[in-house]
């Protein structure tokens, strides 16, 4: 059975709809980018995906046994998210929160998994220090470490290498494949085709015309090869 099952979609605001009767269709250690043209409806099926938002019509099935709180999620971040007062290991822990209910504080055992989440992304020797104070990668690794605490099975990426040198980005995209390898299921908004060519197993393409398939069926693909033509010539 499918992790996510999208049937029949609608999606939009005040009743008027930018997504219109899309159906895809997720398995367990698939990697799904989802691109498309600005102001397609990227981020809000992402945050329809997540329960932040109701379709207008449709629905979304998750199976084996995957609860709401046990999808991970690295939002875009904001200027005032990116001069967060916290510290490292602060950030992490609180990835608990959507299974800890109204517990006023961490167990050992939570504990000890932000431990091994900030080792898996390198940054344990970074765990008291002030989040506000660290590079954009080293945040989005701190941000991922946070998703991870939520979740074995599933994460959702919006954008995850915005505003990152070259070589950050190439270091966050090797690190998310790691993660895939490892199993996680990931489902991520990306402008950058080329990367999503590269790593997807998947493509979901949301615009002007709709198109889900495998990576290789996507560029071989109308939609696909007119994209990918643009993009190149940006």
């Amino acid at each position: 059975m499918p992790l996510l099952t999208i049937k029949d979609l609608y999606l939009g605001y005040e009743g008027e709809a930018i997504i219109e009767g899309l159906s895809f269709s997720i398995n367990e250690g698939d990697y799904l980018c989802i691109v498309g043209e600005n102001g397609s409806g990227k981020t809000t099926l992402m945050k329809t995906l997540l329960g932040l938002q109701s379709p207008m019509k449709g629905e979304i099935i998750r199976g084996d046994g995957l609860k709401k709180t046990e999808i991970g999620y690295l939002p875009q971040q904001t200027i005032v998210q990116k001069d967060f007062p916290a510290s490292v290991k602060e950030i992490v822990l609180s990835g608990c929160q959507g299974r800890a209910g109204l517990r006023p504080f961490y167990s050992k055992e939570e504990k000890a998994l932000a431990e091994e989440k900030m080792a898996r992304m390198g940054i344990k020797e970074l765990k008291n220090k002030c989040y506000r104070n660290l590079s954009g990668g080293q945040q989005q690794r701190v941000l991922l470490a946070r998703a991870l605490m939520a979740t074995g099975k599933i994460l959702l990426l919006d954008e995850p290498v915005s505003g990152l040198d070259p070589k950050v980005t190439a270091d966050m995209y090797s690190l998310i494949k790691e993660l895939n390898n490892d199993g996680i299921t990931i489902i991520m908004i990306s402008h950058d085709v080329g990367a999503a060519v590269k790593y997807a197993s998947h493509i979901l393409h949301i615009g002007n015309s709709v198109y889900f398939g495998t990576r290789e069926e996507y560029v071989k693909s109308d939609t696909g090869r007119l994209f990918l033509e643009e993009r190149r010539g940006e």
